[in-house]
């Protein structure tokens, strides 16, 4: 096998998210449910016999040092591989939007390479690499909906009702490391328990925000960016909830679990949102590239 393409890398949103407590190191501890739904970049991968890893990016200039260049130089000097390869991105995932694109990206990175490399490296194995490279790489890599916690590497899969999510990413955002400064994040909320949100899940046949939990990272968000409070406020009258996604700017509404959402997807209220109705993935498309 010398190339794998239209390779999807999904987009995720969190239902919920929790801030709990802070570790010694500084770093926060969280709960949150993440959902994958079908919004997603492409990437081409391409086998080199040379060594050489290259980006190309197909539609939206990515940094020079984007995470998949990074995932693929991590596994080539974990794995001792003297292959190399040509990744090609077609980017359709908005930037700083909470939705773990640029992780999701890295993660289908290192699925290609295990096969095109040969490597056969269980998916354990991955998920571990896929921490150093950030706190979202294992979700992608493990191939199911989960329940996370700690810093986002303790992973519990779920089993959720397929739904529709109406989302709106905002043209202006704010930096998570603003929303983590600010004195407005509450960092002590009590933790919950999975049986609690798999029960309310069931009850309300599929999410509807506003029911289980919140995302405590949302006021100083708003307080820092009035479009996300915009957004939030837009989808709430259109669907009766909203709620942002990881540390925004997109925020998304529960749109029904029928064969068709609960409404069309209105046409975008202000220059440069982006806004999509989205279905939720029972699993990721990848899922089958590892095992264990």
């Amino acid at each position: 096998m010398k190339a794998l393409y239209d390779l999807p890398a999904p987009a995720k949103l969190n239902l919920f998210l929790h801030v709990v407590g802070r570790r010694a190191d500084g770093y926060h501890l969280l709960q949150s449910a993440f959902l994958l739904i079908d919004w997603c970049d492409t990437l081409h991968v391409e086998r080199r016999s040379d060594g050489r890893l290259a980006r190309h990016d197909l539609g939206v200039p990515l940094p020079e040092d984007d995470l998949c260049l990074r995932a693929a130089a991590a596994l080539q000097r974990e794995s001792g591989s003297t292959l190399g390869a040509d990744i090609s991105i077609e980017k359709r995932l908005p930037s700083g939007a909470g939705m773990g694109g640029g992780s999701s990206d890295a993660a289908t990175t290192l699925l290609a390479l295990n096969r095109l490399w040969s490597l056969d490296w269980p998916r354990s194995r991955l998920m571990a690499l896929g921490l150093t490279l950030g706190a979202d790489v294992p979700f992608f890599l493990g191939g199911t909906n989960a329940f996370v916690e700690g810093i986002g590497e303790r992973l519990t899969p779920i089993d959720l009702p397929r739904q529709w999510l109406a989302v709106a990413k905002p043209a202006a955002g704010v930096a998570t490391s603003a929303i983590f400064a600010s004195p407005m994040l509450r960092r002590n909320t009590e933790a919950v328990i999975l049986a609690g949100f798999l029960a309310d899940a069931s009850a309300r046949h599929g999410f509807g925000c506003g029911s289980f939990g919140r995302n405590d990272m949302q006021p100083p968000a708003e307080s820092q960016c009035a479009e996300i409070a915009d957004a939030a406020r837009w989808l709430e009258a259109r669907f009766g909830n909203s709620r942002m996604t990881g540390s925004g700017s997109a925020v998304f509404a529960g749109a029904g679990t029928g064969a068709q959402p609960a409404g069309p997807m209105p046409d975008n209220p202000a220059p440069g949102w982006v806004t999509r109705m989205c279905r939720s993935l029972e699993h990721h498309p990848l899922r089958d590239f590892a095992e264990g």
